[in-house]
Protein backbone atom coordinates (compact mmCIF):
# COMPACT_ATOMS: atom_id res chain seq x y z
CA UNK A 1 0.00 0.00 0.00
CA UNK A 2 1.29 3.46 -0.90
CA UNK A 3 1.98 5.82 2.00
CA UNK A 4 3.03 9.44 2.06
CA UNK A 5 6.68 9.89 2.94
CA UNK A 6 7.78 11.09 6.36
CA UNK A 7 8.55 14.66 5.35
CA UNK A 8 5.01 15.41 4.12
CA UNK A 9 2.68 12.90 5.80
CA UNK A 10 1.96 15.12 8.81
CA UNK A 11 1.96 18.49 7.04
CA UNK A 12 -1.15 20.65 7.15
CA UNK A 13 -2.16 23.17 4.47
CA UNK A 14 -1.58 26.86 5.13
CA UNK A 15 -4.35 28.11 7.39
CA UNK A 16 -5.21 31.78 6.74
CA UNK A 17 -7.64 33.80 8.81
CA UNK A 18 -11.04 32.76 7.49
CA UNK A 19 -14.36 34.54 7.30
CA UNK A 20 -15.62 37.76 5.79
CA UNK A 21 -13.30 40.32 7.34
CA UNK A 22 -14.14 44.02 7.14
CA UNK A 23 -10.59 44.97 8.10
CA UNK A 24 -7.64 42.72 7.17
CA UNK A 25 -4.47 43.58 9.04
CA UNK A 26 -3.06 40.06 9.31
CA UNK A 27 -0.97 39.43 6.18
CA UNK A 28 1.26 42.52 5.82
CA UNK A 29 -0.37 43.42 2.51
CA UNK A 30 -0.59 47.01 1.33
CA UNK A 31 -3.61 48.86 2.64
CA UNK A 32 -3.75 50.78 -0.66
CA UNK A 33 -5.41 49.31 -3.75
CA UNK A 34 -4.44 50.33 -7.27
CA UNK A 35 -6.02 53.58 -8.54
CA UNK A 36 -8.43 53.70 -11.47
CA UNK A 37 -5.91 55.14 -13.94
CA UNK A 38 -3.50 52.24 -13.42
CA UNK A 39 -6.36 49.73 -13.55
CA UNK A 40 -7.37 51.14 -16.95
CA UNK A 41 -3.84 50.52 -18.25
CA UNK A 42 -3.94 46.98 -16.87
CA UNK A 43 -7.29 46.21 -18.50
CA UNK A 44 -6.05 47.52 -21.85
CA UNK A 45 -2.89 45.40 -21.62
CA UNK A 46 -4.79 42.25 -20.69
CA UNK A 47 -7.09 42.74 -23.68
CA UNK A 48 -4.05 42.43 -25.94
CA UNK A 49 -2.72 39.18 -24.47
CA UNK A 50 -2.61 36.11 -26.70
CA UNK A 51 -3.94 33.62 -24.17
CA UNK A 52 -3.06 30.68 -26.41
CA UNK A 53 0.67 31.45 -26.06
CA UNK A 54 3.10 30.69 -23.27
CA UNK A 55 4.45 33.68 -21.33
CA UNK A 56 7.88 35.21 -21.92
CA UNK A 57 10.21 32.77 -20.10
CA UNK A 58 12.54 35.59 -19.09
CA UNK A 59 9.77 37.99 -18.02
CA UNK A 60 11.74 40.63 -19.90
CA UNK A 61 9.30 43.53 -19.66
CA UNK A 62 8.55 43.30 -15.95
CA UNK A 63 12.20 42.64 -15.05
CA UNK A 64 13.20 45.75 -16.99
CA UNK A 65 10.49 47.85 -15.31
CA UNK A 66 11.55 46.55 -11.88
CA UNK A 67 15.21 47.28 -12.64
CA UNK A 68 14.44 50.77 -13.94
CA UNK A 69 12.42 51.60 -10.84
CA UNK A 70 15.26 50.59 -8.50
CA UNK A 71 18.10 51.84 -10.70
CA UNK A 72 19.81 48.49 -11.32
CA UNK A 73 20.68 46.39 -14.36
CA UNK A 74 17.90 44.10 -15.67
CA UNK A 75 20.57 41.51 -16.47
CA UNK A 76 20.83 40.85 -12.72
CA UNK A 77 17.09 40.25 -12.19
CA UNK A 78 15.12 36.98 -12.19
CA UNK A 79 11.34 37.03 -11.80
CA UNK A 80 9.49 34.44 -9.76
CA UNK A 81 5.98 33.35 -8.90
CA UNK A 82 6.24 35.25 -5.63
CA UNK A 83 9.31 35.25 -3.40
CA UNK A 84 8.21 31.89 -2.03
CA UNK A 85 8.94 30.18 -5.35
CA UNK A 86 12.39 31.73 -5.43
CA UNK A 87 13.15 30.68 -1.85
CA UNK A 88 12.11 27.12 -2.63
CA UNK A 89 14.13 27.18 -5.84
CA UNK A 90 17.26 28.39 -4.07
CA UNK A 91 17.04 25.68 -1.46
CA UNK A 92 16.42 22.87 -3.91
CA UNK A 93 18.90 23.94 -6.59
CA UNK A 94 21.66 25.93 -4.87
CA UNK A 95 21.99 23.57 -1.91
CA UNK A 96 22.70 19.85 -1.79
CA UNK A 97 20.72 17.30 0.19
CA UNK A 98 22.06 17.16 3.74
CA UNK A 99 23.66 20.62 3.68
CA UNK A 100 22.82 23.11 6.41
CA UNK A 101 20.82 26.30 6.11
CA UNK A 102 21.43 28.95 8.78
CA UNK A 103 18.49 31.08 9.88
CA UNK A 104 17.90 33.48 12.77
CA UNK A 105 14.64 33.11 14.63
CA UNK A 106 12.12 34.57 14.94
CA UNK A 107 12.02 35.13 11.18
CA UNK A 108 9.85 34.23 8.18
CA UNK A 109 8.49 30.78 9.00
CA UNK A 110 8.73 29.49 5.43
CA UNK A 111 12.53 29.37 5.59
CA UNK A 112 12.41 26.45 8.00
CA UNK A 113 9.52 24.84 6.14
CA UNK A 114 11.41 24.71 2.85
CA UNK A 115 14.46 23.16 4.51
CA UNK A 116 12.40 20.13 5.51
CA UNK A 117 10.91 19.77 2.03
CA UNK A 118 14.39 20.09 0.47
CA UNK A 119 15.88 17.60 2.98
CA UNK A 120 18.31 20.14 4.41
CA UNK A 121 19.52 20.61 7.94
CA UNK A 122 18.54 23.83 9.65
CA UNK A 123 20.55 25.70 12.29
CA UNK A 124 18.87 28.60 14.07
CA UNK A 125 20.71 31.53 15.63
CA UNK A 126 18.80 33.33 18.36
CA UNK A 127 18.12 37.04 18.11
CA UNK A 128 19.71 39.40 20.62
CA UNK A 129 17.77 41.00 23.45
CA UNK A 130 15.54 43.53 21.78
CA UNK A 131 14.94 41.11 18.88
CA UNK A 132 17.81 42.42 16.75
CA UNK A 133 19.79 40.05 14.54
CA UNK A 134 23.19 38.97 15.94
CA UNK A 135 25.55 39.47 12.99
CA UNK A 136 28.55 37.92 14.76
CA UNK A 137 26.62 34.81 15.76
CA UNK A 138 25.28 34.48 12.22
CA UNK A 139 28.81 34.74 10.79
CA UNK A 140 30.06 32.11 13.23
CA UNK A 141 27.24 29.74 12.28
CA UNK A 142 27.77 30.45 8.59
CA UNK A 143 31.38 29.29 8.89
CA UNK A 144 30.25 25.94 10.26
CA UNK A 145 30.80 22.61 8.58
CA UNK A 146 28.67 21.81 5.53
CA UNK A 147 26.78 25.12 5.60
CA UNK A 148 25.34 25.86 2.18
CA UNK A 149 23.55 29.14 2.83
CA UNK A 150 22.39 31.77 5.29
CA UNK A 151 18.98 33.38 4.88
CA UNK A 152 17.35 36.20 6.81
CA UNK A 153 14.81 38.96 6.24
CA UNK A 154 15.84 42.58 6.61
CA UNK A 155 13.76 44.30 7.91
CA UNK A 156 12.65 41.21 9.73
CA UNK A 157 9.24 39.60 9.54
CA UNK A 158 7.82 39.33 12.19
CA UNK A 159 9.88 41.60 14.50
CA UNK A 160 10.03 44.67 12.19
CA UNK A 161 13.65 45.19 13.30
CA UNK A 162 16.32 46.07 10.75
CA UNK A 163 20.04 45.35 10.45
CA UNK A 164 22.28 48.09 9.10
CA UNK A 165 23.72 47.74 5.61
CA UNK A 166 27.24 47.78 7.12
CA UNK A 167 26.44 44.73 9.25
CA UNK A 168 24.85 42.95 6.29
CA UNK A 169 27.96 43.61 4.18
CA UNK A 170 30.09 42.23 6.99
CA UNK A 171 28.07 39.02 7.02
CA UNK A 172 28.36 38.59 3.23
CA UNK A 173 32.10 39.27 3.22
CA UNK A 174 32.84 37.05 6.23
CA UNK A 175 31.44 33.74 4.95
CA UNK A 176 32.06 31.51 1.94
CA UNK A 177 28.51 30.21 1.73
CA UNK A 178 25.60 31.75 -0.15
CA UNK A 179 23.81 34.62 1.62
CA UNK A 180 20.14 35.08 0.77
CA UNK A 181 19.02 38.53 1.85
CA UNK A 182 15.24 38.82 1.90
CA UNK A 183 14.42 42.52 1.47
CA UNK A 184 10.66 42.08 1.19
CA UNK A 185 10.12 45.02 3.55
CA UNK A 186 13.09 47.18 2.55
CA UNK A 187 10.88 49.59 0.59
CA UNK A 188 9.86 50.92 4.00
CA UNK A 189 13.49 51.51 5.12
CA UNK A 190 16.69 52.83 3.57
CA UNK A 191 19.41 50.23 4.19
CA UNK A 192 19.09 48.22 0.98
CA UNK A 193 22.01 46.50 -0.76
CA UNK A 194 20.06 46.11 -4.00
CA UNK A 195 22.42 48.31 -6.00
CA UNK A 196 25.41 46.32 -4.72
CA UNK A 197 24.07 42.85 -5.44
CA UNK A 198 26.16 42.37 -8.58
CA UNK A 199 29.39 43.00 -6.62
CA UNK A 200 29.12 39.77 -4.64
CA UNK A 201 29.42 36.20 -5.93
CA UNK A 202 27.66 34.76 -2.87
CA UNK A 203 24.62 37.04 -2.59
CA UNK A 204 20.99 36.81 -3.70
CA UNK A 205 18.61 39.61 -2.74
CA UNK A 206 14.89 38.89 -2.78
CA UNK A 207 12.19 41.49 -3.42
CA UNK A 208 8.42 41.27 -3.70
CA UNK A 209 5.47 43.07 -5.22
CA UNK A 210 3.24 42.03 -2.29
CA UNK A 211 4.08 44.74 0.24
CA UNK A 212 4.85 48.36 -0.71
CA UNK A 213 3.97 47.75 -4.38
CA UNK A 214 0.48 46.64 -3.37
CA UNK A 215 0.15 43.74 -5.80
CA UNK A 216 -0.09 40.68 -3.54
CA UNK A 217 -2.83 39.25 -5.77
CA UNK A 218 -0.53 38.69 -8.76
CA UNK A 219 2.17 36.69 -6.88
CA UNK A 220 5.30 38.36 -8.20
CA UNK A 221 8.79 38.28 -6.71
CA UNK A 222 12.33 39.00 -7.84
CA UNK A 223 15.84 37.72 -7.18
CA UNK A 224 18.74 40.11 -7.78
CA UNK A 225 22.28 38.75 -8.01
CA UNK A 226 25.50 38.85 -9.99
CA UNK A 227 25.29 37.59 -13.56
CA UNK A 228 26.68 34.11 -12.88
CA UNK A 229 24.16 33.47 -10.08
CA UNK A 230 21.38 35.02 -12.15
CA UNK A 231 22.19 32.73 -15.07
CA UNK A 232 22.04 29.74 -12.74
CA UNK A 233 18.67 30.86 -11.35
CA UNK A 234 17.24 31.21 -14.83
CA UNK A 235 18.62 27.79 -15.76
CA UNK A 236 16.99 25.95 -12.86
CA UNK A 237 13.62 27.71 -12.70
CA UNK A 238 10.61 26.44 -14.62
CA UNK A 239 10.64 27.81 -18.18
CA UNK A 240 7.35 29.72 -17.90
CA UNK A 241 7.14 30.32 -14.17
CA UNK A 242 5.55 33.80 -14.25
CA UNK A 243 2.31 33.99 -16.21
CA UNK A 244 1.68 36.67 -18.82
CA UNK A 245 -1.08 38.42 -16.87
CA UNK A 246 1.22 38.83 -13.86
CA UNK A 247 4.07 40.02 -16.07
CA UNK A 248 1.92 42.69 -17.73
CA UNK A 249 0.38 43.92 -14.49
CA UNK A 250 3.78 44.08 -12.81
CA UNK A 251 5.33 45.90 -15.77
CA UNK A 252 2.64 48.56 -15.65
CA UNK A 253 2.76 49.07 -11.88
CA UNK A 254 6.56 49.40 -11.76
CA UNK A 255 6.41 52.03 -14.51
CA UNK A 256 4.54 54.38 -12.14
CA UNK A 257 7.42 55.70 -10.08
CA UNK A 258 5.58 58.66 -8.57
CA UNK A 259 2.61 56.54 -7.52
CA UNK A 260 4.81 53.90 -5.88
CA UNK A 261 6.80 56.50 -3.96
CA UNK A 262 3.67 58.29 -2.77
CA UNK A 263 2.05 55.02 -1.69
CA UNK A 264 5.16 53.84 0.14
CA UNK A 265 5.36 57.10 2.07
CA UNK A 266 1.68 56.85 3.00
CA UNK A 267 2.09 53.31 4.33
CA UNK A 268 5.13 54.34 6.39
CA UNK A 269 3.14 57.21 7.87
CA UNK A 270 0.29 54.83 8.76
CA UNK A 271 2.70 52.38 10.38
CA UNK A 272 4.15 55.18 12.49
CA UNK A 273 0.66 56.30 13.44
CA UNK A 274 -0.32 52.75 14.36
CA UNK A 275 2.83 52.32 16.45
CA UNK A 276 2.14 55.57 18.32
CA UNK A 277 -1.41 54.44 19.02
CA UNK A 278 -0.21 51.09 20.31
CA UNK A 279 2.42 52.85 22.43
CA UNK A 280 -0.41 54.85 24.01
CA UNK A 281 -2.24 51.59 24.67
CA UNK A 282 0.93 50.29 26.28
CA UNK A 283 1.04 53.38 28.50
CA UNK A 284 -2.57 52.84 29.56
CA UNK A 285 -2.37 49.03 29.81
CA UNK A 286 1.31 48.15 30.43
CA UNK A 287 0.42 44.68 31.67
CA UNK A 288 -1.12 43.75 28.32
CA UNK A 289 0.84 45.47 25.55
CA UNK A 290 4.50 46.06 24.75
CA UNK A 291 5.12 47.51 21.29
CA UNK A 292 8.34 46.82 19.38
CA UNK A 293 9.67 49.78 17.39
CA UNK A 294 10.56 48.87 13.83
CA UNK A 295 10.92 49.88 10.19
CA UNK A 296 8.43 47.85 8.16
CA UNK A 297 4.70 48.16 7.38
CA UNK A 298 3.49 46.43 10.54
CA UNK A 299 3.75 46.59 14.33
CA UNK A 300 4.93 43.68 16.48
CA UNK A 301 3.42 43.62 19.97
CA UNK A 302 4.14 41.40 22.95
CA UNK A 303 0.91 40.55 24.73
CA UNK A 304 -0.20 37.90 27.23
CA UNK A 305 -3.79 38.29 25.97
CA UNK A 306 -3.02 37.92 22.28
CA UNK A 307 -5.28 34.93 21.73
CA UNK A 308 -8.22 36.59 23.47
CA UNK A 309 -7.70 39.78 21.49
CA UNK A 310 -7.42 37.87 18.22
CA UNK A 311 -10.72 36.09 18.87
CA UNK A 312 -12.46 39.29 19.96
CA UNK A 313 -11.34 41.24 16.90
CA UNK A 314 -12.22 38.31 14.63
CA UNK A 315 -15.77 38.38 15.97
CA UNK A 316 -15.95 42.03 14.90
CA UNK A 317 -14.63 41.32 11.41
CA UNK A 318 -11.09 42.55 12.04
CA UNK A 319 -8.15 40.23 11.32
CA UNK A 320 -4.72 40.45 12.96
CA UNK A 321 -1.95 37.84 13.22
CA UNK A 322 -1.67 35.83 16.45
CA UNK A 323 1.87 34.53 17.04
CA UNK A 324 1.91 33.05 20.52
CA UNK A 325 3.51 35.54 22.89
CA UNK A 326 3.18 38.24 20.24
CA UNK A 327 0.61 39.67 17.87
CA UNK A 328 1.46 41.31 14.55
CA UNK A 329 -0.70 44.04 13.08
CA UNK A 330 -0.27 45.38 9.56
CA UNK A 331 -0.68 49.11 9.05
CA UNK A 332 -4.08 49.89 7.60
CA UNK A 333 -5.61 53.05 6.26
CA UNK A 334 -6.16 55.92 8.68
CA UNK A 335 -9.77 54.81 9.10
CA UNK A 336 -8.83 51.16 9.63
CA UNK A 337 -6.20 52.00 12.22
CA UNK A 338 -8.63 54.24 14.09
CA UNK A 339 -11.29 51.53 14.14
CA UNK A 340 -8.78 48.91 15.26
CA UNK A 341 -7.52 50.94 18.21
CA UNK A 342 -11.08 51.72 19.24
CA UNK A 343 -11.90 48.00 19.16
CA UNK A 344 -8.83 47.13 21.23
CA UNK A 345 -9.75 49.73 23.83
CA UNK A 346 -13.28 48.34 23.98
CA UNK A 347 -11.75 44.87 24.43
CA UNK A 348 -9.77 46.12 27.41
CA UNK A 349 -12.88 47.65 28.96
CA UNK A 350 -15.37 44.86 28.34
CA UNK A 351 -13.40 41.62 28.15
CA UNK A 352 -10.50 42.42 30.47
CA UNK A 353 -12.73 44.80 32.50
CA UNK A 354 -9.93 47.31 32.98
Amino acid sequence: MYELNEKIKNLKPYDPVEGEMKIRLDANESCVNLPDEIMKEIHAAIDKIDFNRYPDPNATGVCRAFADYYGISPSCVTAGNGSDELISLIMTAFMMKGQTLVISEPDFSMYRFYTSISELNCVSVAKKDGLTLDADALISAGRGENVGAIIFSNPCNPTSKGLSSDDVRRIIESVDCLVVLDEAYMDFWDESLLKEADKYKNLIILRTASKAVGAAAIRLGFAVACKSVTNALKAVKSPYNVNTVTQEIGRIIFSHNEYLTKTKNYIVSQRKSLYNSVAKLESDYPQYFSAVSGCSNFVYIKSPVGRQLFDYLHSLGTAIRYMGDYIRISAGTCEENTTLISQIREFCKTVLKE
